[in-house]
């Protein structure tokens, strides 16, 4: 029997999904519209991984994966691979500054993003 090393992983595609879902299968925990209380937000985290615990990657189909991507994403992919939070902050909002082309709406969500990232990892979701 093969054993999954599946993960809960933060996805923003930046149009049509943002929330949680699983790294094997098309299971996922879409974030409310309008969460910005930081204990609101802390709350949605400990339901998505309460219930990312519970579901079988086996009773859902592998295709349609939402897409991976967004800043979240960038940002645990930075530290994975050995960058320090606050440095990979620095390249991911230097990249989204130069991706954009100075649109500010893009900016502020990037650094928004940032700041959940941060609040995260303190709190041990990441």
């Amino acid at each position: 029997m093969k054993i999954s090393a599946r993960r809960l992983t933060w996805v923003d595609d930046g149009k049509f999904f943002e929330g949680w879902t699983c790294s094997e299968c098309t299971w996922t925990y879409p974030i409310p519209e309008l969460l910005a209380d930081p204990e609101a937000k802390a709350a949605y985290d400990r339901i998505a991984s309460a219930n990312f615990a519970k579901h079988a990657c086996a009773t859902l189909p592998k295709e349609q994966k939402p897409s991976q991507g967004g800043n979240i994403e960038r940002l645990r992919n930075l530290v994975t691979h050995g960058m320090k939070p606050k440095d990979a902050i620095e390249i991911m909002l230097q990249e989204v500054t130069f991706e954009c082309r100075g649109n500010s709406q893009t900016i502020r969500k990037a650094r928004a993003d940032a700041d959940e990232f941060l609040r995260r990892i303190r709190e041990g979701h990441i």
